[in-house]
């Protein structure tokens, strides 16, 4: 292998056995062998573990059932303040991926004379791992090489990552896919409010007078949500503003199908209508805010008429809109991805955000400008990944902050870059220009989840050396690859996921990988090593080892959770929204400074600015806006469609990459790619249900299966985002602030496929 300076040097006798161990330490480990604290080090025979779920952000618990220490069944956990004894289809079914046939076992490293990727073992794999990487660098420089994360690991697993590349490796650019889903409402929050900071607990889903669901398909993207929904007893009213008339707005008490990417157009029209009428919080816009004035004579500009004309609804609709939210005494507003994925995202949210400061509906029960995160863990990425945010959601260009940072690893302060890294796009871009030659992709299947799909294929095959990390070598970016880790899955090992509404929660060990897997943590225990820069890592003994490197990393920060003692103390408590700091415990409900007694009592419930307080210099939300820009790729007479994306069945999950493993879900969704179309744009092409049809953008085509429903408005397409080839269509616009992708609206013509 090769050190930092790019000359040679063999592993060492002592080294070799501690490789030696550490792969017997993650193979042969039995489950039930946690290291969790208070938890007992080892499970019964037929005992019950409960884990924290990998799929989606919710954040529910399920109870996995053991008979001699291996999974058999599982149930969701009745007492967990998440789910409170519900599960989705995908969380039945999350033992099922571990025992599929296309699970990596072993590294695989292409062969250029047979064309092959061919079997080698770890330690033959982190030797070209430490030597391609080094090679590109000593030829290119330090920011020829970069990663991509992800969200679906553990808070432990994202922070070493980002603190080896960055830290260790010298890689200044890595980013992760929460990029594809989060990335503005981090900024948006980030910007408003000082801090990435949700606000909400999911409580306020059954305390609302009225909930506002906007660009989300609750019941079918988060199901279990929409069951607390369904639990409120205030009969509230239920408003969803999406184009689609989806399974959430046919629920609703109000569907608002406004026309694609108008809504900053609504929000601001909204605004002028409730500052017009009085409706607003005035004491709380004064005390608690800043830059009022400025939105108030920005909205002014949006008249009844103009929202009318732009958004396609009715001024009555409008004005209707703005008395539901006038005459509810606790509002909640909730967006996804319809917000998220946009060209104007970030201020699109923070329009929602200044609708809930302007009304006061925010730090009360019921309220709240609320984000709804994706990927299972993708809150422990936005604070920890070491990507967007230094560590803890720091800032890599402050010297305070770096210095906090390596004082608390014990690292040379000179280690820490000075600079943000570029964002996932612009990764790809680099990539495009030769700057970027080799790139680590770690849990992610970009291949066929990013936006403008034939693009980013090219792009990974111009690498010099492409390294995937994944549970399957089956998936489209695993087959790009130079080399391929073999990596542990959900439930082959631990450490903790923070869901939406702040909750950590614990993932536990229960089967051992299959082959030579290895769980992630070990891969980049492994990758240091033979890096050499093992040394700064020392005390990255153990995802256990590692949480209680995040509580130092998180105190006296907005996120602290020092006070959080252990797994144990998480598992005994349901879970721990951030922040608690370890100088309060807090029990029944009621504040202490004293040890706690018994903590199954720790209070479950904890939402953000009840003392109007935010995470600002001057502790005001701030008020921010900009002029709504027209969609980047509109429809024309050679595209003469709107293509919509979004999520098809609750028993799918992104690229199916796991989902698909499952007989059970695969029969609860369409097997191949069908596009939603209106009856009377049917009718005039001449297509039937179940036509075969042909979707052509400037970038790609797609073959479907034509489902006819009056769901979709004339003039608009609807593709699921889960089938390979929705994103051979889309375009690649992103929002200028949060570089996130705009996957929701693009150009496409639509013909009747050639039987």
């Amino acid at each position: 292998m090769t050190t930092g300076t790019g000359t040679q040097a063999a592993p060492s006798s002592n080294w070799l056995r501690q490789f030696t161990g550490l792969l017997s330490s993650d193979l042969n480990q039995q489950p039930g062998e946690f290291g969790l604290g208070q938890v007992p080090a080892r499970l019964k025979p037929d005992a019950i573990a409960s884990s924290v779920c990998g799929f989606c952000s919710t954040g529910c618990s399920l109870d996995i059932h053991l008979r001699d220490n291996e999974p058999v069944n599982l149930t969701p956990s009745i007492d967990y303040p998440v789910n409170l004894g519900m599960a989705c289809p995908k969380g039945w079914e999350a033992l099922t991926p571990l025992s599929a046939d296309d699970r990596a076992t072993t590294p695989l490293l292409f062969n250029p004379r047979t064309n092959v990727r061919e079997p080698v073992d770890w330690d033959h794999a982190m030797q070209v791992f430490a030597l391609r990487f080094k090679a590109i660098q000593h030829r290119f420089g330090r920011e020829s090489v970069a990663w991509l994360g992800t969200g679906q690991i553990p808070t432990e697993e994202l922070a070493f990552l980002g603190a080896l590349g960055k830290f260790g490796m010298g890689i200044r650019h890595g980013d992760s896919n929460t990029r594809q889903c989060m990335a503005t409402s981090a900024v948006a929050y980030k910007q408003s409010f000082g801090f990435d900071a949700p606000p909400y607990t999911y409580a306020d889903f059954e305390d609302s007078d009225a909930i506002v669901l906007i660009g989300s398909n609750l019941a079918i993207a988060h199901p279990i949500l929409w069951q607390r929904v369904l639990q409120n007893k205030n009969r509230p009213e239920i408003i969803v503003v999406d184009p689609r008339k989806t399974e959430t707005a046919m629920a609703a008490t109000k569907h608002y199908a406004i026309k694609p990417k108008s809504d900053l157009v609504l929000f601001y029209g909204l605004a002028r209508l409730l500052i017009d009428s009085g409706s607003i919080n005035r004491p709380f816009i004064d005390a608690h805010t800043s830059g009022f004035d400025s939105f108030a004579a920005h909205v002014h500009q949006f008249s009844l008429d103009r929202v009318a004309e732009e958004t396609g609804l009715t001024g009555e609709q409008v004005r209707g809109f703005a008395e539901s939210i006038q005459r509810n005494r606790a509002v909640s507003f909730w967006w996804t991805m319809g917000i998220n994925q946009g060209h104007e995202s970030t201020r699109t949210a923070q329009a929602i955000i200044a609708l809930a400061l302007m009304t006061g509906n925010i730090g009360r029960p019921g309220t709240g400008a609320n984000s709804i995160t994706g990927q299972c863990n993708a809150m422990g990425s936005r604070l920890f990944s070491n990507t967007s945010a230094l560590l803890g959601g720091r800032d890599f260009s402050e010297p305070t902050h770096r210095r906090e940072v390596a004082e608390i690893l014990g690292i040379p302060f000179e280690r820490i870059p000075k600079t943000n890294s570029l964002a996932y796009d612009q990764i790809l871009d680099a990539i495009d220009e030769g700057t970027i030659r080799g790139l680590w992709i770690v849990a992610t299947n970009t291949a066929h989840s990013w936006i403008h799909q034939e693009r980013a294929r090219k792009l990974l095959c111009k690498l010099d050396f492409l390294v995937v990390q994944d549970m399957y070598h089956s998936t489209e970016t695993a087959q790009l690859a130079h080399l391929s880790l073999p990596a542990a899955g959900w439930g082959e090992k631990e450490g903790t996921f923070i869901n939406s509404e702040r909750r950590i929660g614990v993932c536990r060990k229960v089967k051992t990988a299959p082959g030579h897997a290895l769980s992630d943590f070990n891969i980049f225990r492994l990758a240091s090593h033979y890096w050499g820069c093992a040394d700064l890592f020392a005390r990255w003994t153990s995802p256990s080892a590692a949480f209680e490197i995040l509580k130092q990393l998180s105190r006296g920060r907005p996120c602290d959770f020092s006070g959080i003692q252990n797994y144990g103390h998480l598992e005994c408590s349901g879970g721990i929204q951030w922040p608690l700091p370890d100088s309060t415990v807090e029990t029944a409900g009621q504040s202490s400074s004293k040890p706690a007694q018994s903590l199954s009592y720790t209070r479950r419930e904890r939402r953000l600015f009840a003392d109007g307080k935010f995470f600002t210099p001057d502790g005001r939300a701030l008020f921010l806006f900009a002029t709504p820009q027209p969609m980047p790729e509109k429809p024309d007479s050679e595209f003469p469609f709107l293509l919509l994306t979004g999520r098809g069945s609750s028993a799918q999950w992104h690229t199916q990459t796991r989902t698909s493993k499952s007989a059970v879900l695969r029969k609860l969704y369409p097997q191949k790619l069908y596009a939603e179309i209106h009856p009377l744009d049917a009718k005039r092409l001449g297509i039937g249900p179940k036509d075969s049809l042909t979707l052509t953008s400037r970038r790609g085509s797609a073959t479907a299966r034509a489902f006819i429903t009056p769901t979709v408005n004339q003039g608009e397409v609807f593709l699921p985002l889960h089938y390979e080839s929705t994103n051979c269509l889309t375009y690649p616009a992103f929002d200028p602030h949060s570089r996130q992708p705009s996957y929701k609206a693009c150009a496409v013509a639509i013909s009747k496929a050639n039987p």
